[in-house]
């Protein structure tokens, strides 16, 4: 799947966004959906096709077996809004999705309606205009504009409630956890929420990243490699120690 690195790899990504001047702040942005709705939803409703459509590499599930052999398992705190941690078999009762998520929609106009699954959504995208063909979801009480449930550039309006909840069963599993290690996966400095979740733990840290992995602490683990090599090699140096970990990933 792409991914946003400058204006460049935004629009090499969704070159109509780049005819138009938009950048990735500017479409990622609830005024897209008050402006030009469509565009807005051509954007998010092809993401959305992307990761209905996408198969979790080998890492998560290498990352699924070792929090099997923890004696509290494990939790995972993401700023991803893609859903594969759910796909890849990791218990929805275990996540926390701090962003929100591409697969749940809410109200534009905050109606007081609740988040619903975007399962029924099944957009038709025009790509090399990256607009939306089909028709715009609907808020089911209101009849209003839907957007995704996702906090955007700019959000004041984003119903933040899934992840409360999700946010006081990790608070109840963290408490019942002994000797927690965090294992942080690609979490880089621009939006910075899981690098500070992790740092925050007071726990020790495992940072992988092929370019920002520097640690600030003694105790802590850089590991300057990509996602998929760096769990490889941690889970088959754990393998025969791994009844003394108990990590959050």
């Amino acid at each position: 799947m792409p991914d946003f690195r400058g204006d460049n790899g935004f629009w090499k990504a969704y070159p109509a966004l780049g005819d138009l001047g938009m950048r990735f702040y500017e479409v990622a942005n609830p005024k897209a959906f008050e402006s030009m709705p469509a565009i807005a939803w051509g954007f998010y409703g092809h993401r959305l096709n992307l990761y209905r459509d996408a198969v979790p590499h080998a890492g998560f599930a290498r990352l699924l077996n070792l929090s099997r052999k923890m004696p509290n398992g494990a939790f995972v705190f993401t700023s991803n809004v893609d859903g594969q941690f759910q796909k890849a078999g990791f218990d929805p009762d275990r996540i926390i999705e701090c962003h929100g998520s591409i697969h749940h929609l809410q109200c534009f106009n905050a109606c007081g309606q609740s988040t619903w699954p975007a399962d029924d959504f099944v957009p038709v995208i025009d790509i090399a205009h990256c607009k939306l063909q089909s028709a715009l979801p609907t808020c089911p009480a209101c009849g209003g504009l839907a957007r995704p449930n996702i906090m955007m550039f700019g959000d004041w309006d984003w119903n933040g409630k899934n992840a409360e909840r999700q946010k006081t069963r990790f608070d109840a599993w963290m408490a019942r956890t002994e000797r927690p290690i965090v294992i942080e996966i690609g979490a880089g400095t621009a939006i910075p929420t899981v690098r500070y979740f992790g740092e925050e733990a007071g726990c020790p840290l495992i940072r992988i990243n092929p370019t920002e992995y520097q640690v600030g602490l003694v105790r802590d683990i850089a590991i300057s490699l990509g996602a998929l090599d760096g769990i490889t090699r941690i889970t088959k140096v754990l393998e025969n120690i791994v009844p003394i970990f108990r990590p959050i990933i």
